[in-house]
């Protein structure tokens, strides 16, 4: 069977499995599993087992747990409810505010966790609650969470972005540093373009009462609820900045220091303890099945040939530096709409990180334009990873349809800040030791 034709089956059956009315990470599985009977023949099995054993075994999925569980820690003992409508009364009677907020958590929490995963889900688990009794559509609701939880590719420490430097032979801690400023630029277009929504369109995000606070009781606020927060933040990403601790690690220590706020200063119970146990328990599984079958599902592509043919189709083209590099990121874009990261990244930089050296093209901000792309892919359909993660922590009602209808903007948004970047590279290598 020639591979264009394995690849349409597989995408169709994945779109099937999708619209049906199993569960998505079952759904998907099933496909896979299937997939790899037809592909590998009989002795498929075998590669599922070692497909995924050696998916859940990478060590950058570790932190992942403990943050899912901080997450829980700070919902249900009201701390991060309470940080949250904290930073709320900064934002006054702005339009979207609770929309701008999930975006300005986002960049805040993905300092924190390293994982657009974790970060996801944890603020879907955080903001949905809130912004539905609210009345927000659900494109206002999703939208805005889901773009923000892939900040975590960015702004450091990112995991993938450790993943990638080690793969491209590129210095991790000149990536993490260029990574920082492109971030902002992609949350600063994030949030112009809710405002702007809103703004056209206040049915989207309707007017409540927003009640007036003086300065000075919002500065106590701000010192009393969002500063034990922030120096969670700052001292679990300062552990591993400092070589103090790995990220695993940190995200012990940070889940450590959660706990303790959510006794101290929440309203913390036995009762709360245990439904966040189960709720990360819940989660975390439900993240580590589709992690698993994405990674298969890259397997069988690459058995056969499908990646393989697409890449050899894109980069033989006749193209100049720029053209190459337009070329190599619209491959990473379209791969990231069917293949979990980490694989994109162990096919495709063996390949492209050769061409970068032969074209002279910056690496620093050859690498920031991959990850940007990646992270715009993981809002994509049919296995955007972002988007199977906001479905598992969302109520049933909220579809995968509305959820891909509410990506949608903000991965032109992405696109847009890959352009600027593309156009002024200095914004990637501006904070990088020449």
């Amino acid at each position: 069977m020639v591979w264009w034709l394995i690849a349409i089956l597989f995408f169709g059956g994945l779109l099937l499995a999708i619209f049906s009315s199993l569960p998505i990470a079952i759904g998907f599985f099933l496909v896979v599993t299937i997939g790899m009977h037809f592909v590998m023949g009989p002795q498929f099995g075998h590669d599922l087992i070692r497909s995924i054993f050696a998916s859940l075994t990478n060590v950058e999925l570790t932190p992942i747990p403990m943050f899912v569980l901080m997450g829980e820690f700070l919902f249900n003992s009201g701390v991060a409810l309470k940080a949250l409508n904290t930073i709320e009364k900064w934002l006054g009677r702005l339009p979207g505010r609770l929309s701008v907020l999930s975006i300005v958590s986002g960049a805040l929490f993905a300092s924190l966790s390293g994982s657009t995963i974790a970060n996801t889900a944890m603020l879907g688990s955080l903001l949905t609650p809130e912004m539905r009794r609210k009345k927000y559509h659900k494109s206002m609701i999703i939208g805005p969470i889901v773009a923000s939880g892939s900040l975590a590719m960015m702004i450091p420490p990112s995991s993938l972005t450790v993943v990638f430097g080690s793969l491209a032979k590129i210095s991790v801690g000149d990536l993490l540093v260029a990574g920082i400023l492109p971030g902002l630029v992609m949350a600063g277009l994030y949030v112009v373009y809710t405002i702007v929504r809103c703004l056209t369109n206040p049915a989207l995000a309707p007017a409540y009462n927003v009640e007036k606070h003086s300065v000075k009781d919002t500065w106590f606020d701000t010192l009393k609820y969002v500063l034990p927060l922030a120096s969670v933040v700052l001292l679990t990403v300062g552990v591993i900045f400092w070589g103090i601790a790995t990220p695993t690690e940190a995200a012990s220590f940070g889940t450590l220091a959660s706990l303790l706020l959510a006794f101290i200063m929440g309203n913390f119970t036995l009762q709360g303890l245990e439904k966040s146990i189960f709720g990360s328990v819940r989660i975390t599984s439900m993240i580590l099945v589709i992690i698993a079958a994405s990674t298969a599902f890259s397997q069988v592509l690459a058995f056969s040939g499908a990646t393989t043919h697409l890449l050899q189709l894109v980069t033989k083209l006749p193209f100049g530096p720029i053209g190459f590099l337009v070329a190599m990121l619209t491959v990473v874009f379209i791969l990231g709409m069917f293949v979990e990261e980490v694989s994109i990244m162990m096919i495709t930089l063996p390949i492209f990180m050769p061409v970068v050296s032969a074209a002279h093209i910056n690496p620093i901000w050859f690498g920031i334009l991959y990850l940007l792309i990646l992270e715009i892919a993981m809002l994509t359909p049919p296995v955007g990873l972002l988007l199977y993660t906001i479905k598992g922590v969302t109520p049933a009602e909220i579809t995968m349809n509305d959820i891909w209808k509410a990506a949608f903007p903000y991965v032109l948004c992405g696109l847009v800040a890959v352009i600027i970047v593309l156009k002024f590279p200095v914004i990637a290598t501006l904070a990088v030791h020449p």
